[in-house]
Formats: structure tokens, C-alpha cells, sequence
């Protein structure tokens, strides 16, 4: 015969929680009426987690919520006369205030019951989710959740539990699940892509790198971070900067995670059809006389093949030999016919090669470009060698590792770099990707790849619009689009970190499974997009609308990060509503939550 007292566990955990109110009238199923208590009026309610008790088909049944906002009335207020009263004497003592009520608006986010009516010894009652498929009466009363709640009520997944933050202006954590792409207790069983958003300095950058720390519990999970502005690279390096800095390189080692990052000093290109496509973006051709434009790309096109012809090898482009051979090609009258037709256009071309110091020309316009093929460098490894590496199902300590290449200007000092060949490059580095999750899918398919890439400043490279002149981008885009489509069931999933939701292309929008929308997109096409993504919850839209810019803060320490997040990102979002949550902006609060330890002189 069950234990009552084991039983009733949870019961009598919520008894000694504050009372909320009771449910009042008209309630639905996903959004109730909360008649608020007497002695609850006076304090903050609207973010507060509840929970109330409820009967269903026989069995216990506990549903939580938000309080998404509360509305005052006094029917006597609203009274012609009463206004005309008022408006002469001010307050009424007899119906103003002592007649007020105020009625909360609360959405059912989870429901949870009994597991089978099975006791665990350890623990006590295990709870599996339900739904609410039924009102319960009013009067049931309503009360405000705590870490105790909580805690009873998932005992049986604490092991996948982590935190990022507390309930949304409220003090208990909030509970999220970040599963690996694999099987098992652990695994979601499929890759999904999430997104962040937010306005600049609303604490996405911050939110990506605890969630990172999530997924490195993970020793089956491979980690790939490109990171355009090399924000990331600086903290697993241990030199990043800001509020709350942290330190990805200890909390990776204390998971046995091993961190490589590859700056664009070390990161060797190894295709022809980048080599062209970036001395074509560079001045040499420029110098020779030649304008961007056709005739330019049919020169570098030809000066590749000539190369080639001659067994010229890529990662050798950089000494003085390759220079060599490729001045004398350009001499050479048959080739430039090849991208001038006329004689006079030859003849302006070749004077200026000829009058050129080739001294100059190799030090100061063709090391600069070949430079990034070098394989001499130090720490030098190929694209190719470094997403075998990453992807490998087998690595040596049983382990994934972390990859992240570092893409920012600061690391191309002494290189031809910009904002077009940062976009070349990183789409060799999705070309590679793709490719390699298809052939490693395709070689052990039973697996999968159990691989999160993030992308930093995702806005810029999968804009809605392109920019003129975006050739580069456009190619980017069309890579990104055609991988969030396909590589999901190569167990590879998308981490897209952006300042929009407006100005990100919407096929990309579309293809996220949980959303996190910080402070900065309540208005004009932001506000659209985000209206369009929730599904026009529009409780859910005021309560978001009530986030405050961190910066508006009067200290460092008053800052709050707020965040609403949607799909299955927590056990108690299975319902498919809308969560709050207040991100922890204290390095030891985040840390003890989470069960995490860094030596003392860091």
C-alpha cells in the first residue's frame, strides 16, 4: 500500500508556499483568471511563476504558469455617478480601494502527475507531464512557486537540468534542458537549430556562451564556433573582457573538452577557386591596370590554371618560385588573349608588368594573398584537416572536441583581409562542414554527427536582403539556407546568434526549433517579426514589452538581462507557451547553479 504521507509529497511542499489567489472567471484551458488574495495585491506578481492543484481522470495534477498581467477594477469607479463623485471629492472611502479587485491573467506553461502512481525510494513521487485537459473550479487555490517546488516536481530529470537564469523578475531558477543530438536519457534524439536575438548590449553574447557550457557536459558532442568579431576565441582563450566574463577554456577542461582555435594565422584555405576569387579582391591585378570587372576575373581564372599546369601547388603559392612562374605567365602574349582582345589593351597591360619591380609586387601585393594557403605557418591546419578533426565520431579520449576559428580583423594583421574574404572564407569553411557531415552521415549513419555550429553576427551573413555588390554574402546565404533544410538529419544543428529578427532571412527564421529574444525587439518590423514567430500571443507580447534595457540601469550590478524563449527548451515549456527568465549577470551565481568550480586566482 502506497505511503500518503510519501504521496502527498508535493502537496505539502506547495502548502507552505505564499498564497497567490484562486481561479477566477472566464478561464480556458491556456489562459486563466486569477481573483488575486488580499494580502498578495501589494507585492510584484506579473513574471511570477504559480502552480496550482487540480483533479483530472482520477489522479493528482499540478499545472504552473507565468503571470503574464494583472488588471484592476472597481465597478464602482466605473459608475457614471461614482467618476462625478470622485472627480469633486477625490478618493471615496466607502468604494475606492476596500471595492478594488485585482485579476490576474495566467498561462499554463506545463502540467505535471503522478508517474504511474509509482514511488521512488530515493526521492519519493515521481511526475511525468500531462496536460490540462479540464478548468478546475474556482476557488482552487493558486500559489507562487519556489526552488523547493520545483526541485520536487523534477527530481526525475535533475540530471538534464541547467540554469541560465531565474523566472523572469522573480527569485526561483528557472529550469532548461539542453540536450545533445544523440539518443539515450540525455539526447533529444535529432539535431534542431536555435537563434538568440537581441538589441546590442541585451546579453545574447553572454546567454550563447552559459549555453555553450550546457552542451560541453556532453563528451558525444562536438562543438564548432565561427566567430566573425572573435569575441569567443578571447574568452576560451582567458582574455576576454566584459561584466561577466567567462571562463569557457576551465569549465571546457573540467569536461575533458579539448579547445582548439584556429585564428586566420593558422587557418590554411586550400581550394583554387578561393585563391582566385581573393586575389581577384585584391589590388594586384589593380596595379597592373586592370579594373574589377570580367576581363579581371577571367585573368585570375587563367593564372590559376596556368599555375596548376605547371604542378604549382597551392600551400607552395607563397614563395618566391610560385611568384615567379606566375609573372612570367602573365607575360606570356597566348594568355593575355585570354582576357584581352584587343592589342592595344595587351600592349597597356604588359608595359605596366614590365615597368613594375617585381620586389615590390611580390612582398606587398601577392604574399599578402597567398600568405593564407601558407601550411608553413605555426599551428597551420587546412579547413579540410581541422572539420575532419572536429567531426570524427572516434577521437582519441572519447571525447568531442571544440573548434572555434576566430575570423576577426585584429587576427589578419599582415594579411589581405576583409569583410568580402571573411565572407569567402566562411563559405569554404560551410561548404566543408556540409560536406563532411554528408560523407561522415553517410559512413555511420546510425550515429549521427551530434555536432552544434553557432554563428556570431548570423544577421550579416544570412541577411534578408543583400546588400549591392553582396556576391559573397549572397554565396554565404545560400549555403546557410540550404543547411538548415538538410543537416538536421545528419545530427547537426544551427546556433544563430543576431542584433534582428527583421533583417535575418526568413527561411532560416522559420527553420528554429526554441527562440531566445532578449531586450530590443518590441518595435516597427522587429515587433512584426517577433508577433509572427510566437503565434500573435499577445500576453506574452506585453510582458516582453515590460523588459528594460540593461543599460538603463543605475550600476553594473542592477543590470538585468531578460529573455523570453519558446519551443522545448525546458520542462515546463512543454505546453508550447512563451517563458521569462532574468539571465544570471553574476559569474558565482551562474557557477553554483550549475554545479561548476574555476580555481580561485581566475
Amino acid at each position: 500500500m502506497e505511503d500518503t504521507s510519501v504521496s502527498k509529497q508535493l502537496d505539502v511542499v506547495v502548502a507552505q508556499t505564499e498564497h497567490l489567489g484562486v481561479i477566477g472567471s472566464p478561464s480556458s484551458t491556456s489562459e486563466l483568471a486569477v481573483d488575486v488574495v488580499g494580502t498578495a495585491v501589494d507585492r510584484k506578481l506579473v513574471g511570477e511563476l504559480a502552480m496550482f492543484p487540480f483533479q483530472q481522470d482520477g489522479l493528482d495534477h499540478y499545472a504552473l504558469g507565468q503571470v503574464t498581467e494583472i488588471v484592476l477594477k472597481n465597478v464602482w469607479h466605473e459608475d457614471p455617478t461614482m467618476r462625478s463623485l470622485i472627480r469633486q471629492r477625490g478618493k471615496i472611502d466607502a468604494v475606492s480601494e476596500r471595492q478594488d479587485t485585482h485579476i490576474g491573467k495566467m498561462n499554463i506553461s506545463a502540467v505535471f502527475k503522478q508517474a504511474g502512481g509509482s514511488v521512488d525510494s530515493t526521492n519519493g513521487v515521481s511526475y511525468e507531464p500531462s496536460i490540462m485537459g479540464t478548468v478546475p473550479s474556482t476557488g482552487t487555490a493558486i500559489h507562487l512557486v519556489n526552488d523547493d517546488v520545483l526541485d520536487t516536481v523534477l527530481h526525475r530529470y535533475r540530471e538534464h537540468i541547467f540554469y541560465l537564469g531565474h523566472v523572469y523578475g522573480s527569485t526561483p531558477k528557472l529550469p532548461l534542458w539542453f540536450k545533445h543530438f544523440g539518443s539515450g536519457p540525455d539526447g533529444a534524439g535529432e539535431a534542431y537549430h536555435l537563434g538568440i536575438f537581441g538589441k546590442t548590449g541585451s546579453g545574447k553574447s553572454v546567454l550563447a556562451k552559459m549555453a555553450l557550457c550546457a552542451y560541453m557536459r556532453y563528451e558525444q558532442m562536438g562543438l564548432l564556433i565561427l566567430d566573425p568579431q572573435g569575441e569567443f576565441a578571447k574568452d576560451f582563450q582567458g582574455s576576454g573582457s566584459g561584466e561577466m566574463r567567462l571562463p569557457l577554456k576551465t569549465i571546457a577542461e573540467q569536461f575533458n573538452k579539448q579547445v582548439v582555435t584556429l585564428s586566420v594565422r593558422n587557418l590554411v584555405l586550400d581550394r583554387w577557386e578561393l585563391f582566385q576569387e581573393i586575389l581577384f579582391e585584391s589590388d594586384f591585378f589593380q596595379q597592373l591596370t586592370m579594373p574589377k570587372g570580367d576581363n579581371r576575373r577571367d585573368a585570375c581564372a587563367k593564372l590559376a590554371d596556368e599555375l596548376k599546369k605547371k604542378k604549382v601547388k597551392l600551400k607552395d603559392l607563397n614563395a618566391r618560385a610560385a611568384f615567379d612562374s606566375a609573372w612570367e605567365i602573365l607575360g606570356d602574349e597566348n594568355v593575355q588573349r585570354v582576357f584581352y582582345r584587343t592589342q592595344t589593351t595587351r600592349d597597356r597591360f604588359e608595359y605596366a608588368r614590365a615597368n613594375a619591380n617585381p620586389d615590390e609586387f611580390f612582398e606587398q601585393q601577392w604574399q599578402p594573398v597567398t600568405a593564407l594557403f601558407d601550411e608553413s605557418r605555426d599551428r597551420a591546419r587546412t579547413v579540410e584537416s581541422a572539420l575532419n578533426w572536429l567531426l570524427n565520431s572516434n577521437p582519441q579520449n572519447g571525447v568531442r572536441p571544440i573548434l572555434v576559428i576566430d575570423l576577426s580583423k585584429e587576427q589578419a594583421r599582415g594579411l589581405f583581409w576583409t569583410d568580402t574574404i571573411q565572407s569567402l572564407v566562411i563559405k569554404r569553411l560551410l561548404d566543408g562542414i556540409t560536406t563532411t557531415a554528408e560523407r561522415r552521415f553517410q559512413d555511420d549513419n546510425e550515429t549521427g554527427l551530434n555536432t552544434l555550429v553557432l554563428i556570431d553576427e548570423s544577421h550579416r551573413l544570412a541577411p534578408r536582403h543583400l546588400p549591392e555588390n553582396g556576391d559573397a554574402i549572397g554565396g554565404v546565404r545560400s549555403v546557410l539556407i540550404d543547411a538548415v533544410r538538410t543537416t538536421r538529419k545528419y545530427g547537426l544543428g544551427w546556433l544563430f546568434i543576431s542584433q534582428t529578427l527583421s533583417s535575418l532571412h526568413t527561411e532560416i527564421l522559420q527553420q528554429l526549433r526554441i527562440h531566445f529574444f532578449g531586450f530590443g525587439l518590441s518595435m516597427g518590423q522587429e515587433f512584426q517579426a517577433l508577433r509572427q514567430l510566437i503565434g500573435g500571443d499577445e500576453s506574452a507580447l506585453r510582458l516582453y514589452g515590460l523588459f528594460r534595457d540593461p543599460h538603463s540601469s543605475f550600476d553594473v550590478s542592477n543590470r538585468e538581462y531578460s529573455f523570453m524563449t519558446t519551443g522545448p527548451i525546458s520542462p515546463l515549456s512543454f505546453a508550447g507557451t512563451p517563458l521569462f527568465l532574468s539571465a544570471f549577470n553574476q559569474l558565482d551565481q551562474f557557477l553554483t547553479a550549475n554545479g561548476l568550480t574555476i580555481p580561485q586566482s581566475q
